[in-house]
Parts: structure tokens; sequence; C-alpha cells
């Protein structure tokens, strides 16, 4: 097993190498999802988040092992280069690959446990969420932030932004980092990183209102660009949702 470790993860590098080696065993389940399981463990005076990623296909396995960088490895390196940004995310301490004989086998990424107050998911649920608008037009700042460190996160969606209230001000902390781009962006590429985060109407009208503020264009014409997208996005969803339908229908 390959490690690489951050400055803190090398406080701790012994312990972090039983929980990955005990993954299945070591801590309490936090999310279990269809591609990746999380799991919380206690060491030290630290709380430690470690994500065991799916095992990816033959493509993949050739791909991490010569071709690019694992999912574990860029989530590692993504998380530090936001740091260096003044972006928040949860603080990295190591990732670890398995090679398996001539190709990639299992990885794992570990970070700080963050706590926090809720996720862009729950402003989505609940438009009568206490301070709302404060907390969408924050949320439009930060994805500002983002754009103007030339950074653009492609999994932009509901649940991948924690959101921390800190006094009166709310704080905002990224997580699955595995697929970002770092460059400057274009109107449109900055448009069309909002598109995952919403179908309603009323919030892109918020959001399209703070972003023009900071960008210094017209509302109108942010609000028509970024809900164009919103539009395509959905559409794409609906049809790639319908598709599965039938795929499980005649797999019957």
């Amino acid at each position: 097993m390959k490690y690489i470790f951050s400055e803190k993860g090398e406080e701790i590098r012994e312990e972090l190498r039983g929980v990955i080696k005990n993954f299945e065993s070591e801590g309490r389940s936090f999310e279990q999802g269809a591609r990746n399981s999380l799991r919380i463990s206690d060491i030290n005076n630290y709380t430690v988040n470690v994500k065991s990623f799916k095992r990816p296909n033959l493509i993949n396995k050739v791909a991490y092992k010569y071709f690019r960088k694992s999912k574990a490895e860029r989530s590692f390196l993504h998380a530090q280069k936001l740091l260096k940004a003044n972006i928040g995310t949860p603080y990295p301490l190591t990732f670890a690959e398995e090679n398996r004989g001539v190709v990639f086998g299992d990885s794992y990424y570990a970070c700080l446990h963050l706590h926090y107050d809720l996720t862009y998911r729950e402003l989505v649920k609940d438009p009568d969420y206490p301070d709302h608008e404060n907390i969408l037009r924050a949320f439009t700042k930060f994805t500002f932030e983002l754009h103007e460190n030339n950074i653009q996160f492609l999994d932009h969606s509901p649940g991948n932004t924690l959101i921390a209230k800190e006094s009166e001000k709310y704080r905002f902390y990224l997580v699955d980092l595995n697929r970002m781009n770092f460059g400057e962006l274009s109107f449109e590429q900055r448009m069309q990183n909002f598109s995952r985060l919403t179908p309603k109407r009323e919030m892109v009208k918020v959001m399209a209102d703070e972003y023009a503020s900071l960008i210094e264009r017209l509302e109108s014409e942010v609000f028509e660009r970024m809900w164009f997208h919103t539009n395509q996005f959905q559409e794409k969803f609906k049809r790639k949702k319908k598709l599965k339908k039938i795929f499980k229908f005649w797999k019957k």
C-alpha cells in the first residue's frame, strides 16, 4: 500500500495506516453509497473521516496505475490547493493506494471530520429554512470566490458544500473533491457551474442577482445564462433517469 501524508497526517501516520488497513472493522459507518463508503474514527485528539473509493473498472484500473491520478490522490492534492487559496475544505491527512500486480486496486482518502449545520440540499428542500436568502447569497459569494481563484468545482451539487454558522456568518467547505479544473473561467463556464444546484427558479433568481452584483453584469443577463444551463442539466438528468427505467424494465 502506498501512502502520502500531509503535515498533520504525519503526526498520526501509524494510526491512519491501521484504520485504512482495517477499514471494514475500524470506526463507525458515516455514509454508505453505491460508489464509495465513509467511516469515522477517533485518533488521538482528532476525529477522522476515511473514504474508501469503489474499485474502478478494468479500463480505469490500468489508467490509474499508469496514466492518470486516482480519485484518492486528486482529492488529496485538490484539498491542498483549496486550502492554499483560503477556500474551505476538511483538512487532508493522507491518501492510500493499493496496487494489485499490474493494475490498480483499492484506494482511500482521509481528512479531518468537520462539524457543520447544513448543506445546500436543505435550502432546496425547505424554502422556509431560517435565514434562507442570506445563506443563499453567502453561498453565491463563496462560489464567486472559487471562480476568482480559477477553481471550477465540477461536482458543485447540493450535497457537496458543507455549511457551518459561526456567530452571524456562514462558512462553506467543499467535499468530494476529485473532479476539479484549475484555470481562468469564462463567463459561460461560471454560469454553467451553477447548473447542478437547484431546479427552483426563485433560488436561481437570488443567486443570479447576487452574482451579477459581484461580477458587475446585468442581473437579467446573469439569470438568463444561469437558468439556461440549469434547464439543460435538468433535461439531461430526466433523460438519463428515463433510460435507467427502460433498462431496468428490459432486464426483468
